[in-house]
């Protein structure tokens, strides 16, 4: 007698994963960061506050969100980046615990352990599936590259190092002072 094969749902299981840990899920495979450095954190939270002040000031709608929070972009691919931000106009799912579909909006802070999937693997995905912009930030360089999504591709827009300035195209009128965010 036959045994039917139990067939794999990556995203079923990363569901069911307890609360701990932080995973995410590339190409149906759960891969665990190391913990952030400080500097990694101070980074994200200087950019977190920067965004929202920007979006209450200008009286913007949205939401901008920091790691952990999931997005969810197929079955195989469930990516926690570093900061987000969805206008009110994308149209995406918000769940209780995850997103699903594209944000705006994508900044990843680059940790050695994660550089790879951040640098080709997480920008080609982000790229496919409509991500306006994609900031890579290297905070032990002290440098960013953004990128703006132009005919379903991205196309390096700025690249800037530690006293440069960064625009961006989905906040207008926001700009990032390097030195200041790296302080």
């Amino acid at each position: 007698m036959a045994v039917a094969e139990k067939k794999k749902n990556p995203e079923l299981d990363y569901e069911l994963l307890e609360v701990g840990p932080q995973f995410q899920l590339v190409d149906g495979e759960q891969v665990m960061p190391p913990s952030l450095s400080l500097n990694h954190q101070l980074v994200n939270g200087k950019l977190f506050m920067l965004i929202s002040q920007h979006l209450e000031k200008n009286g913007l709608g949205g939401l901008c969100l920091f790691y952990p929070v999931d997005v969810v972009l197929d079955d195989k691919n469930t990516f926690q980046p570093d900061l987000i931000y969805i206008s009110n106009e994308r149209k995406i799912e918000l769940h209780y615990n995850r997103i699903i579909g594209a944000p705006d909006m994508v900044i990843e802070i680059l940790s050695p352990a994660t550089a790879y999937y951040d640098l080709k693997h997480k920008k080609d995905l982000y790229e496919c599936y409509g991500v306006n912009e994609y900031l890579i930030i290297d905070s032990r360089l002290y440098s960013v590259e953004g990128y703006v999504l132009t005919k379903n591709k991205f196309e390096l827009q700025q690249k800037e190092r530690q006293n440069g300035t960064i625009n961006l195209n989905t906040l207008p009128g926001l700009q990032i002072n390097l030195q200041k965010l790296f302080a």
